[in-house]
């Protein structure tokens, strides 16, 4: 099924019980749906940054889209504000003037996902990633994390093969994307910075034969589960496709208010639901 947003979704979803050091797994032999997944900040602010696009649109200006960003995420945030939001971005959330606070944390890049199927070309969807990232991630490596995964997004849904998507994100980006999971998995543990969860989020898409198997590798490196899950399901969504099953699943675990947005930009995307 042609779906956007539901990859990242279910991703932080499957991958919420396996967030944090304690909880952390090594194995991709887990149950897919554990009674205890969730709905984290990862989707409540993919939503709100989805949300924020169909308000101004594809053509709209710069301070119009931050505007727009920063007055859905608020809204969104603050009705779910115990939803695993970081202290300094729940600070950011009850703010009236909100300011951006030099943040290289991966929160930039776990919310960016919408950005890569509203555009039509990929240099109007980096500059929109940005922008989405500036208004609290402003600094180089929250930027570079919200643009790259954007890429990514844009790419595969254009029909790039993987090894296309990782030649623009390493030329791009400077990511090394050439390491292996095996390699990766045994030292790696539950880390918050792009440049040290974005690159193994997207090598977890790139080693992954399906969508399933893209979100069981990001959740099997034992590190912050439900964001590089909810990274490597948003590019595994735009390459691969979602089996119907696992949709029906999402859409059972999620408020109504979510569903709404979701059927609503997929329908501006074009895509079937």
């Amino acid at each position: 099924m042609r779906t956007a947003l539901y990859g990242a979704i279910l991703g932080d979803i499957i991958g919420s019980p396996y967030e944090g050091r304690f909880r952390a797994i090594k194995t991709k032999n887990f149950a897919l749906f554990d009674e205890y997944g969730r709905c984290t900040d990862d989707s409540i602010l993919t939503i709100a940054v989805a949300e924020a696009l169909l308000k101004v649109g594809a053509n709209a200006a710069d301070d119009e889209i931050k505007s727009s960003v920063i007055s859905s995420m608020q809204t969104w945030g603050r009705k779910y504000i115990n939803v695993g939001f970081s202290r300094s971005f729940k600070q950011w959330l009850r703010e009236e003037n909100p300011k951006p606070y030099k943040k290289s944390s991966n929160g930039s890049a776990m919310r960016v996902s919408s950005v890569g199927w509203f555009f039509d070309t990929i240099e109007r969807t980096r500059l929109v990633a940005r922008l989405t990232a500036e208004v609290s991630h402003n600094t180089p490596e929250g930027i570079r994390g919200a643009e790259s995964v954007a890429s990514a997004i844009f790419l595969a849904r254009n029909a790039a093969a993987k090894d296309e998507i990782k030649s623009y994100v390493e030329s791009e980006f400077g990511y090394n994307l050439s390491r292996k999971l095996d390699d990766i998995r045994p030292d790696y543990y539950p880390v918050f910075g792009c440049d040290v969860s974005v690159p193994e989020a997207l090598i977890s898409f790139l080693e992954s034969t399906d969508f399933e198997d893209a979100v069981r590798n990001a959740v099997s490196l034992g590190g912050d589960s439900d964001t590089l899950a909810a990274i490597a399901g948003s590019v595994a969504e735009a390459f691969y496709q979602i089996p119907v099953e696992l949709i029906k699943e999402g859409h059972e675990r999620l408020p109504d208010d979510m569903r709404e947005v979701l059927l609503q930009f997929n329908e501006a995307v074009g895509n079937i639901h």
